[in-house]
Parts: C-alpha cells; structure tokens; sequence
C-alpha cells in the first residue's frame, strides 16, 4: 500500500461512525493538504456516498461550509427576507416579481437618469410585458461604478504576457469610440456588426456603441463568410467592427480578410499588432482605427433611452434555415448580473474568466455581469485548450471560470492543466451543453474541490432559467432550482386532444420544460420572426397565463435537483454551438448527388455533449460530376461543406447511408424516429 493509500484508509477508518456529509467535507481539507489524485477521490466520494438517500438529490461533490454560505449573497438576501432554505427564497422571487426586481436594481445601483414608475406597467401581459415605465437610463452607465483606479480588465496570452486595465481606461476608450461614430456621422438606432473576441478593445467598442445610443449585432468569429453576411442584412448593419488576425493555436488567422470578403459594408479592423488596423471599404480608406480613435475626447455624456430600446441584436438557432436575431435591450443586462449576483455569487473585486465570444450570449454576459459587479474580466488571448490557459488562470488568479463541457473533456484527456494553483476559484460555471457527471467532479478537482453552477438558459432568457447556488449542495452535472425571478414547469408532450385548453398537458418528472413568465431578460422581440409564434403558440396556461417554450427536456431528481436532458426540438448544441438541423441540411443537399439529409444530434456518452450524425439519401442515379456511393467520400465532403460554408468547428461524427428518411402525413422528415434508432 503507498503512502497516500495508507492515509485515506485511515482517514474512512477514524470516520466511518459519521455522516457522509461530514465526512466528505474532512475529506477535502485533507486532499487539500495530501492532493491526492482524481481516481483516489473519486474512489472515496463513491465510498462515502454508496448509501446515500437519493431523495435528498444526487451525491454532491461539494458541500458549503457555514462560513461560505454566511457571506454569500443569496444567504444575505434570505436573511433579509427571514426565509430559511432556496427553495423559499426562489418561490418568494417568482411569486413576488416586483418586489423581487426592485430589490435587484436597488443592489445592483442601476444608474437611473429618471427612475421608473414601476417595474413592471399593470396592464402589460405576461407574454410581451413593459418593465420599468417611465424610466430613462443608459445600461453602459451602470458599468462604470467601481472606483476609476480598479482593475476591469486581465488579459494574458499563450506567451504569458499580461496586461492590466484599469475601469478609468475601459470607459476612457468606451467615450472615444462614441465620440468618433457621432463625428463620423451614425445616428441614435444604427446597428454596427462586431466580429470579434472578447478583449480591452472590442469591450471598448461594444460598451462605446451602447452608450452611443446605438446598437452592437454579434457574430461569432467563427462565421464563414455567408453566414456573416445573412446576419448582418438581417439587422441592417451600416458597418462592421472585426480583428484585422486572430493568433489562435500558433496560427495566425486573417480574419479581416475573410470578413471584407463577406461584406461590402466598411469594415473597420482593430491592430492586433503595429500598423496592422484601418478602416477598409469599397471606396478604400485611409488612417488606422487607433489614430483616429486616439483624437477623440475621454469624455462622453451617455445617450439615454428607453428601457425597451434595443442595445444588441444577437442570433439564436431555431428550427427554420435562418438563425432567430433576438434584441436585447437595456433591461437584459439587469438579468445577466442578477444571474451573476445571486446564482454564481459575484462580489464586487472577483476575477471572472469565461472562454467565449461576444457573437455568443456569454461574451455579453460577461461584460453585464462583471462589471455591473464591479468585478474584474480575465481574457485570454488564445485557444483555452492548451496548458497555456491553466498558467494563466493561475497566473490572473481567476475567482470564477466559466467553461463549456466539452472544454472540460478536453482537459481531463489532455491532463494540462493539472501542474497550475487554481486554489484562487472560488466557483466555476458550466453552460452551453449538458454536462457529464465525470467531467465536471474533474474539474472540480482541478481547484481542490470547488462548487460547479449549472446555467442552463438562452439567448432569448437574457441569461438561465435554471441553475444553482453556493448556499446548496452541488452535485456533479445537476442543478438545484430554478433561476430567480422566474418559475419552470415539466410537462408531457403528449396531448389528450379533448381536453381543455390548460388540461392538455400534466405535469411529470420527465418531460419538456416551460418557463413561466413574465421575468427581466426574457425576449419580447425577434426581427425576423413573429415572437409570440415562437414561444407561446399552443403552450399551455398555468393560473391563467401561456407558459412560455424553450425546447429543453428536463428531469426532477429528489430534493428540489434536475438534471439536463438535451433538446427536444431539431436544435443542437455542437461544442457549446446552438445550430438547427435545418442549417446544416441546406448545406449538406446542395452536394451533388445527395437527394435529402436528415441531421440529428445524440450525446456522446451519457449526459455527453452533442454528436452530429447525418441520415443522407443518394440520387438514384449518380452522374460524372457526382461523389461516388463511398460513406468515406461523402463523410469527407459534408465535413468540407459544412465547415467552410457555416462554421469551421462543426464536425460530423458519423453519416448513415438510408433509401428513404421517414416522414409525417405532412412530409416533416422524423428526425426524433431517426435519433431515436441511435439512442
């Protein structure tokens, strides 16, 4: 027996007579000081917890201390209130919306330029309600409230340079860019695309835009170059913001190129290096970004606004061929740092990392929820695949990190970042994916044993509709309630046609989950298509008001627990990726010789992030120009196709050769038929 066998057996030994509970926690304090490894751990965690109740939930991983649950923000809150468990205090924010909302702006110190009336206008409907009437305010305004001399910003690289910048800087080049896009002539309502990563600069001009009383439409840099285009004519954009490279993985990507090949907008790229900027159009131009921006005054008086004003068109799968444009406006963000407050437990000071994109609702996210908390954003300039990543985590002494799953995978194959201190984290996140119970107690791991919130939400949420709290025991790849302000339904999806209208469905411990409204953050607009169509046609009443759809499966577990199951319409999420199946057929049935395709998603494992398998059906008869009848060749071509003509990190795991692809009395192809044979 080695030396670290030798002193967990002693340890189960001396606490065998006590509660799981007490015993796991004694546990990590001793790992803590011993580090043992992960397969030691998880041995333990499942010695410990082989008899335990499962009404209580699923076996946490993470218990919280009095002292941790004491100087939480949800605990504080409760306190307040004089509720004594989350469940109460979620009811109470469901129940109480007003008053509940109310309580966040005054927390949050939303910087009104004229307050509200109220929070929510008395004869808005649930369905598309009016908050905060009366009110006039700029969001970017309630950004900038830490002290000027406070970090806003860490950013570091694969080198392991870092630079730091202060909250006096980030609105000091916020003001320029206002500045410059009202000298340049734009108007209050012009939307400008930004194909970007989050960094100081694109912060500066996403928040510069807002502030301007214009609006920001995010496009993941990840884009080819017609998808790109679709979204910026769907929100008729005037220009466009972009890198003019990317240095990803020691590639240098040009993506200034490829977005000047997208667009006949202007394009104006941001240096990643001397002398690499400009401002590039069809009629050419002249002196770089940063010049002209340098001439600019720091100040700038905010343009206010209504709260419904939109502020940031961002695009969301559906199931049609075109992505859904869904405006924010500058009551989303009160959402985003709610979200941060209370469910991740954001205080003002934390260092908050989370790999993304501003094209993606996290990048936003991030910069609402951080700053609103005036915390600081850690960005690390590069692919967060590598060791790299982990030194600089290590290094920006990051409080809370936010991942994506199959992130975490990639790391626990890769073992790359188990050499750094990530003793700084004080709680992680997942989103994007369901998440894989294995995965997630690794990364937990990874900090010596830190809580892991579930967010499970949306870009049309403005944030989750269910996740978790520090005040709670965190159970790997499970959620403990539902987000604040808002409430959750499971139904059947099977409707008993003679029955009245709010008795078609019954509620069931599996099932697809509906949101009730009304809450800050939910949509109440989509630019290209009839909102209410969208989320509340034939969805069923509870007291009286539609519930609202969101496409997600969910089961109850014991104790108030839930757990993720996937997407029960034809959406998937492709490495934390939203894309319909839709999207990548039209794709896929323009290559000749293919007569239709059917795209449907599986897990890779259990509670695994999406695999893409595609159905495809061949013509009948394949001519000189045509792909030969070898899966190998067609696997290679639909890769190619899907890659370059939508996004370059979409990958097809698996295609399956069929004569015909089923069908409803309609001609819907069955894709639910079809994933089910692979399940």
């Amino acid at each position: 027996m080695n030396q670290s066998a030798a002193i967990i057996s002693a340890f189960l030994t001396d606490y065998r007579d006590s509660s799981p509970e007490i015993c796991w926690r004694a546990f990590i304090e001793l790992h803590r000081q011993q580090s043992f490894e992960v397969e030691q751990c998880r041995k333990v965690w499942r010695q410990v917890f082989a008899q335990w109740n499962g009404d209580q939930g699923p076996p946490p991983c993470w218990i919280p201390g009095e002292k941790r649950v004491a100087r939480s923000n949800v605990a504080n809150w409760m306190e307040q209130l004089n509720l004594q468990d989350v469940h109460q205090f979620h009811q109470w924010t469901a129940h109480h919306r007003n008053s509940f909302w109310a309580m966040v702006l005054d927390e949050l110190n939303i910087a009104f330029r004229r307050e509200p009336d109220s929070i929510m206008a008395p004869r808005s409907s649930a369905e598309k309600p009016e908050w905060l009437p009366g009110a006039r305010f700029n969001i970017v305004e309630s950004c900038f409230q830490a002290s000027g001399d406070q970090l806003a910003l860490i950013s570091g690289d694969s080198s392991g340079a870092m630079t730091y910048r202060s909250y006096r800087e980030l609105q000091e080049r916020a003001n320029q860019v206002g500045n410059l896009l009202l000298s340049e002539g734009f108007q209050q309502g012009d939307c400008f695309g930004v194909i970007m990563p989050v960094s100081f600069e694109s912060i500066a001009i996403y928040l510069g835009i807002i502030q301007a009383g214009m609006v920001t439409v995010s496009i993941a840099d990840s884009f080819a170059g017609q998808e790109i285009d679709s979204r910026l004519q769907i929100a008729n954009a005037k220009a466009v913001f972009s890198y003019e490279f990317l240095e990803r993985s020691g590639k240098r990507i040009p993506l200034g190129d490829r977005v000047r090949d997208a667009t006949a907008l202007p394009v104006y790229t941001v240096a990643t290096d001397a002398g690499e900027s400009g401002v590039v159009s069809s009629a050419a131009a002249a002196e770089s970004w940063q010049e002209r921006l340098e001439g600019q005054p720091t100040e700038f008086e905010a343009v206010v606004g209504n709260p419904s004003d939109p502020i940031n068109v961002l695009f969301s799968s559906g199931t049609t061929g075109d992505p859904k444009a869904i405006p924010w406006n500058h009551t989303t963000p009160i959402k985003c740092a709610m979200d941060g407050m209370l469910h991740l437990d954001l205080v003002p000071g934390d260092v908050v990392a989370w790999p993304t994109n501003l094209g993606w609702m996290m990048g936003p996210w991030l910069i609402f929820a951080t700053l609103i908390n005036r915390g600081t954003i850690a960005v690390y300039d590069d692919a967060p695949m590598g060791s790299g990543f982990g030194a600089f985590v290590e290094s920006a002494k990051v409080n809370v990190l936010g991942v994506i799953p199959s992130l975490v995978r990639v790391w626990r194959q890769s073992g790359c970042n188990e050499p750094y201190d990530w003793s700084s984290i004080k709680t992680y996140s997942s989103t994007g994916e369901a998440s894989n119970a294995d995965d997630m107690f690794y990364l937990s791991w990874l900090a010596g044993f830190k809580p892991i919130i579930e967010y499970c939400g949306g870009t049309e949420i403005g944030g989750g509709y269910i996740s978790s709290t520090v005040v709670q025991n965190n159970a790997p790849a499970s959620f403990s309630t539902p987000a604040f302000g808002l409430d959750v339904e499971i139904l059947s999806d099977s409707i008993d046609a003679s029955a009245g209208e709010e008795d078609r469905y019954r509620a069931v411990e599996n099932g697809e989950l509906f949101i009730s409204p009304p809450s800050i953050g939910l949509s109440i607009d989509l630019l290209n298509r009839d909102h209410s169509d969208t989320y509340f046609k034939s969805c069923p009443k509870k007291n009286g008001i539609r519930l609202r759809r969101h496409g997600d499966f969910f089961q109850k577990l014991g104790g108030g627990y839930y757990a993720a199951g996937g997407r029960t319409d034809d959406t998937m999420n492709l490495g934390g990726i939203k894309v319909s199946s839709v999207e990548i057929e039209c794709i896929l049935n323009q290559l000749p010789g293919l007569s239709e395709s059917a795209a449907v998603a599986i897990p890779l494992e259990e509670s695994g992030p999406d695999c893409l398998v595609v159905f495809y059906v061949v013509e009948p008869d394949v001519g000189d120009g045509d792909l030969s009848s070898e899966p190998s060749d067609w696997l290679h071509a639909m890769n190619q196709a899907i890659r370059s003509q939508l996004n370059p990190l979409f990958k097809i795991r698996k295609i399956i050769p069929r004569d015909s692809l089923p069908r409803t009395a309609s001609n819907k192809i069955m894709r639910r038929k079809l994933r089910s044979e692979l399940c």
